[in-house]
Protein backbone atom coordinates (compact mmCIF):
# COMPACT_ATOMS: atom_id res chain seq x y z
CA UNK A 1 0.00 0.00 0.00
CA UNK A 2 3.10 2.29 0.92
CA UNK A 3 4.37 1.35 -2.61
CA UNK A 4 1.31 2.23 -4.19
CA UNK A 5 1.08 5.56 -2.90
CA UNK A 6 4.37 6.49 -2.77
CA UNK A 7 4.50 5.38 -6.82
CA UNK A 8 1.36 7.67 -7.44
CA UNK A 9 3.40 10.60 -5.27
CA UNK A 10 6.34 10.51 -7.40
CA UNK A 11 3.92 10.20 -10.67
CA UNK A 12 2.07 13.42 -9.64
CA UNK A 13 5.26 15.40 -8.97
CA UNK A 14 6.49 14.56 -12.00
CA UNK A 15 3.44 15.21 -13.92
CA UNK A 16 3.08 18.98 -12.29
CA UNK A 17 6.97 19.60 -13.38
CA UNK A 18 5.85 18.82 -16.54
CA UNK A 19 3.39 21.42 -17.12
CA UNK A 20 4.14 24.58 -17.96
CA UNK A 21 3.57 27.52 -15.35
CA UNK A 22 0.31 29.60 -15.31
CA UNK A 23 0.84 32.73 -16.90
CA UNK A 24 -0.04 35.82 -14.65
CA UNK A 25 -2.35 37.66 -16.52
CA UNK A 26 -1.03 41.67 -17.22
CA UNK A 27 -3.11 44.05 -15.79
CA UNK A 28 -3.62 46.88 -18.59
CA UNK A 29 -6.17 48.97 -17.03
CA UNK A 30 -5.43 51.80 -14.95
CA UNK A 31 -6.51 50.64 -11.65
CA UNK A 32 -9.35 51.99 -9.31
CA UNK A 33 -9.50 55.61 -8.91
CA UNK A 34 -8.26 57.36 -5.87
CA UNK A 35 -10.06 59.86 -3.92
CA UNK A 36 -10.05 62.91 -4.09
CA UNK A 37 -7.09 62.12 -6.78
CA UNK A 38 -7.76 65.71 -8.94
CA UNK A 39 -6.24 67.75 -6.10
CA UNK A 40 -2.46 66.11 -5.71
CA UNK A 41 -1.38 67.77 -8.82
CA UNK A 42 -2.69 71.42 -7.09
CA UNK A 43 -1.42 70.46 -3.48
CA UNK A 44 1.75 69.95 -5.20
CA UNK A 45 1.92 72.69 -7.32
CA UNK A 46 1.16 75.07 -3.66
CA UNK A 47 3.24 73.04 -1.47
CA UNK A 48 6.73 74.06 -4.23
CA UNK A 49 5.01 77.38 -4.05
CA UNK A 50 5.48 77.72 -0.42
CA UNK A 51 8.97 75.88 -0.47
CA UNK A 52 10.51 78.26 -2.64
CA UNK A 53 9.06 81.22 -1.13
CA UNK A 54 10.22 80.34 2.20
CA UNK A 55 13.57 79.32 1.09
CA UNK A 56 13.71 82.91 -0.69
CA UNK A 57 14.00 81.50 -4.57
CA UNK A 58 10.85 83.67 -5.37
CA UNK A 59 11.19 87.42 -6.09
CA UNK A 60 8.24 88.15 -3.18
CA UNK A 61 7.48 91.50 -5.61
CA UNK A 62 6.97 89.22 -8.60
CA UNK A 63 5.59 86.58 -6.61
CA UNK A 64 4.01 86.90 -3.45
CA UNK A 65 3.91 83.95 -1.04
CA UNK A 66 1.37 82.48 -0.57
CA UNK A 67 0.33 83.44 2.91
CA UNK A 68 0.67 86.56 1.85
CA UNK A 69 -1.79 85.97 -1.25
CA UNK A 70 -3.93 84.59 1.58
CA UNK A 71 -3.96 87.61 3.70
CA UNK A 72 -5.11 89.85 0.83
CA UNK A 73 -7.64 87.79 -0.08
CA UNK A 74 -8.91 87.90 3.39
CA UNK A 75 -8.48 91.98 3.48
CA UNK A 76 -10.15 92.23 0.24
CA UNK A 77 -13.52 89.74 1.59
CA UNK A 78 -13.63 91.45 5.03
CA UNK A 79 -13.90 95.32 3.17
CA UNK A 80 -16.79 94.07 1.00
CA UNK A 81 -14.57 94.28 -2.46
CA UNK A 82 -14.69 90.80 -3.32
CA UNK A 83 -17.68 89.36 -2.19
CA UNK A 84 -19.51 91.89 -4.83
CA UNK A 85 -16.86 91.22 -7.73
CA UNK A 86 -17.26 87.85 -7.17
CA UNK A 87 -21.17 87.89 -7.27
CA UNK A 88 -20.70 89.44 -10.69
CA UNK A 89 -18.17 87.64 -12.19
CA UNK A 90 -20.54 84.50 -11.32
CA UNK A 91 -24.06 86.74 -12.82
CA UNK A 92 -22.02 87.28 -16.37
CA UNK A 93 -20.78 83.92 -16.45
CA UNK A 94 -24.00 81.72 -15.46
CA UNK A 95 -26.23 84.12 -18.33
CA UNK A 96 -23.86 83.27 -20.59
CA UNK A 97 -23.24 79.98 -19.86
CA UNK A 98 -26.91 79.04 -19.39
CA UNK A 99 -27.46 81.07 -23.45
CA UNK A 100 -24.63 79.20 -24.98
CA UNK A 101 -25.27 75.78 -23.54
CA UNK A 102 -28.80 75.93 -24.92
CA UNK A 103 -28.20 77.57 -28.23
CA UNK A 104 -25.60 74.44 -28.77
CA UNK A 105 -27.78 71.60 -28.11
CA UNK A 106 -30.71 73.07 -29.71
CA UNK A 107 -28.44 73.88 -32.89
CA UNK A 108 -26.72 70.03 -32.85
CA UNK A 109 -30.11 68.61 -32.47
CA UNK A 110 -31.33 70.74 -35.61
CA UNK A 111 -27.82 70.24 -37.67
CA UNK A 112 -28.02 66.70 -37.04
CA UNK A 113 -31.13 65.11 -37.51
CA UNK A 114 -32.10 66.89 -40.17
CA UNK A 115 -29.73 67.29 -43.56
CA UNK A 116 -31.82 70.38 -44.26
CA UNK A 117 -30.68 71.72 -40.69
CA UNK A 118 -27.52 70.61 -41.15
CA UNK A 119 -26.65 72.20 -44.66
CA UNK A 120 -28.13 75.82 -43.45
CA UNK A 121 -26.33 75.38 -39.68
CA UNK A 122 -23.28 73.54 -39.78
CA UNK A 123 -21.52 75.45 -42.40
CA UNK A 124 -22.00 78.61 -40.68
CA UNK A 125 -20.99 77.27 -36.91
CA UNK A 126 -18.37 76.39 -38.55
CA UNK A 127 -17.46 79.62 -40.14
CA UNK A 128 -18.00 81.00 -36.58
CA UNK A 129 -15.33 78.97 -35.19
CA UNK A 130 -12.79 79.45 -37.53
CA UNK A 131 -12.78 83.44 -36.34
CA UNK A 132 -11.65 84.26 -32.76
CA UNK A 133 -14.26 84.50 -30.91
CA UNK A 134 -12.13 88.01 -29.13
CA UNK A 135 -11.57 89.05 -31.97
CA UNK A 136 -15.90 89.39 -32.38
CA UNK A 137 -15.22 92.07 -29.14
CA UNK A 138 -14.64 95.49 -31.03
CA UNK A 139 -17.54 94.70 -33.74
CA UNK A 140 -19.79 93.39 -30.05
CA UNK A 141 -19.18 96.81 -29.10
CA UNK A 142 -20.34 98.78 -31.64
CA UNK A 143 -23.62 96.70 -31.52
CA UNK A 144 -24.54 96.38 -28.35
CA UNK A 145 -23.08 98.72 -26.18
CA UNK A 146 -20.04 98.48 -23.83
CA UNK A 147 -22.67 97.52 -21.26
CA UNK A 148 -23.57 93.46 -20.14
CA UNK A 149 -25.74 92.60 -22.83
CA UNK A 150 -21.82 92.30 -25.35
CA UNK A 151 -19.70 90.68 -22.35
CA UNK A 152 -23.16 88.05 -22.01
CA UNK A 153 -23.15 87.52 -25.81
CA UNK A 154 -19.49 86.86 -26.38
CA UNK A 155 -19.57 84.26 -23.41
CA UNK A 156 -22.45 82.76 -25.19
CA UNK A 157 -20.74 82.11 -28.24
CA UNK A 158 -17.42 80.68 -26.36
CA UNK A 159 -19.34 78.34 -24.75
CA UNK A 160 -22.24 77.18 -27.75
CA UNK A 161 -19.22 76.51 -30.42
CA UNK A 162 -17.83 73.43 -28.26
CA UNK A 163 -21.67 71.97 -27.26
CA UNK A 164 -22.72 71.85 -30.99
CA UNK A 165 -19.37 70.71 -32.26
CA UNK A 166 -19.29 67.61 -29.72
CA UNK A 167 -22.68 66.92 -29.63
CA UNK A 168 -23.24 67.08 -33.27
CA UNK A 169 -20.18 65.06 -33.52
CA UNK A 170 -21.91 62.11 -30.97
CA UNK A 171 -25.34 62.22 -33.47
CA UNK A 172 -23.36 61.46 -36.44
CA UNK A 173 -21.58 59.21 -34.64
CA UNK A 174 -24.36 56.92 -33.84
CA UNK A 175 -24.59 53.60 -35.64
CA UNK A 176 -27.09 53.53 -38.40
CA UNK A 177 -28.23 50.20 -37.21
CA UNK A 178 -30.06 51.58 -34.02
CA UNK A 179 -31.48 53.76 -36.27
CA UNK A 180 -33.08 50.63 -38.56
CA UNK A 181 -33.62 48.81 -35.71
CA UNK A 182 -36.05 51.52 -34.28
CA UNK A 183 -37.75 51.92 -38.01
CA UNK A 184 -38.45 48.37 -37.41
CA UNK A 185 -39.80 48.83 -34.18
CA UNK A 186 -41.87 51.30 -35.49
CA UNK A 187 -40.64 53.65 -32.81
CA UNK A 188 -42.19 57.16 -32.95
CA UNK A 189 -40.15 60.27 -33.70
CA UNK A 190 -39.92 61.23 -30.02
CA UNK A 191 -39.78 58.14 -28.95
CA UNK A 192 -36.67 57.59 -31.53
CA UNK A 193 -35.28 60.87 -29.78
CA UNK A 194 -35.82 59.83 -26.39
CA UNK A 195 -34.22 55.89 -27.03
CA UNK A 196 -31.50 56.49 -30.13
CA UNK A 197 -30.45 59.91 -29.89
CA UNK A 198 -30.06 61.07 -26.51
CA UNK A 199 -28.16 58.16 -24.99
CA UNK A 200 -26.06 57.93 -28.37
CA UNK A 201 -25.18 61.85 -28.16
CA UNK A 202 -24.74 61.94 -24.18
CA UNK A 203 -20.85 61.55 -24.02
CA UNK A 204 -20.04 63.82 -26.55
CA UNK A 205 -22.68 66.48 -25.22
CA UNK A 206 -20.67 65.98 -21.36
CA UNK A 207 -17.37 66.81 -23.38
CA UNK A 208 -18.37 69.76 -24.72
CA UNK A 209 -20.07 70.85 -21.75
CA UNK A 210 -16.69 70.74 -20.08
CA UNK A 211 -15.44 72.92 -23.00
CA UNK A 212 -17.79 75.01 -22.61
CA UNK A 213 -17.41 75.30 -18.73
CA UNK A 214 -13.99 76.03 -19.09
CA UNK A 215 -14.65 78.50 -22.46
CA UNK A 216 -16.74 80.44 -19.73
CA UNK A 217 -14.40 81.44 -17.43
CA UNK A 218 -11.24 82.05 -19.96
CA UNK A 219 -13.75 84.25 -21.74
CA UNK A 220 -15.05 86.26 -18.53
CA UNK A 221 -11.56 87.34 -16.85
CA UNK A 222 -10.67 88.95 -20.53
CA UNK A 223 -14.21 90.22 -20.88
CA UNK A 224 -14.20 92.03 -17.49
CA UNK A 225 -10.87 93.73 -18.12
CA UNK A 226 -12.81 95.48 -20.86
CA UNK A 227 -15.03 98.89 -19.70
CA UNK A 228 -16.07 96.67 -16.74
CA UNK A 229 -16.63 98.83 -13.32
CA UNK A 230 -16.58 95.81 -11.34
CA UNK A 231 -15.91 91.47 -11.37
CA UNK A 232 -13.23 90.01 -10.52
CA UNK A 233 -11.39 91.01 -14.08
CA UNK A 234 -11.59 94.51 -13.01
CA UNK A 235 -10.13 93.76 -9.88
CA UNK A 236 -7.23 92.60 -11.52
CA UNK A 237 -7.06 95.18 -14.07
CA UNK A 238 -6.94 98.06 -11.33
CA UNK A 239 -4.41 96.04 -9.70
CA UNK A 240 -1.87 96.22 -12.44
CA UNK A 241 -2.37 99.51 -12.40
CA UNK A 242 -0.82 99.86 -9.06
CA UNK A 243 1.37 96.61 -9.11
CA UNK A 244 -0.12 94.95 -6.58
CA UNK A 245 0.42 91.58 -7.84
CA UNK A 246 -1.32 89.10 -4.49
CA UNK A 247 -4.63 91.00 -5.65
CA UNK A 248 -3.61 89.89 -9.65
CA UNK A 249 -2.54 86.14 -8.06
CA UNK A 250 -5.99 86.51 -5.80
CA UNK A 251 -7.73 86.94 -8.71
CA UNK A 252 -6.13 83.94 -10.81
CA UNK A 253 -7.05 81.57 -7.30
CA UNK A 254 -10.53 82.40 -7.38
CA UNK A 255 -10.61 81.62 -11.23
CA UNK A 256 -8.82 78.23 -10.83
CA UNK A 257 -10.98 77.30 -8.14
CA UNK A 258 -14.10 78.39 -9.74
CA UNK A 259 -13.28 76.15 -12.93
CA UNK A 260 -12.22 73.47 -11.47
CA UNK A 261 -15.50 73.30 -9.05
CA UNK A 262 -17.41 73.60 -12.05
CA UNK A 263 -15.09 71.21 -14.61
CA UNK A 264 -15.63 68.42 -11.43
CA UNK A 265 -19.36 68.87 -10.84
CA UNK A 266 -19.94 68.50 -14.57
CA UNK A 267 -17.89 65.30 -14.68
CA UNK A 268 -20.07 63.74 -11.08
CA UNK A 269 -22.73 64.67 -13.30
CA UNK A 270 -21.49 62.89 -16.11
CA UNK A 271 -20.64 59.66 -14.33
CA UNK A 272 -23.91 59.67 -12.60
CA UNK A 273 -25.57 59.38 -15.96
CA UNK A 274 -23.55 57.42 -17.96
CA UNK A 275 -22.91 54.82 -15.26
CA UNK A 276 -24.28 52.59 -17.57
CA UNK A 277 -21.14 52.46 -19.42
CA UNK A 278 -18.27 50.75 -18.55
CA UNK A 279 -15.20 52.78 -19.86
CA UNK A 280 -11.38 53.14 -18.17
CA UNK A 281 -12.50 56.24 -16.00
CA UNK A 282 -15.27 54.01 -14.75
Amino acid sequence: MTAVTTTTTVAAITESDALPPARRRRRLSPGRRLPAARLAGPLLVLAAWAIASAAGQLDPAAIPAPWTVLRTLGRLWTDGTLPTDVLTSLRRAAYGFTIGLAAGVVLALLSGLSRAGEALIDGTVQLNRAIPTLGLIPLFILWLGIGETFKVAIIAIVVYVPVYLNTHAALAGIDSRYVELAEVQGLSRLGFVRQVVIPGALPGFFVGLRLGVTGSWLGLVVLEQINATSGLGYLMFQAQNYGRTDTILVGLLIYGVFGLVSDSAVRLIERRVLSWRRTLSS
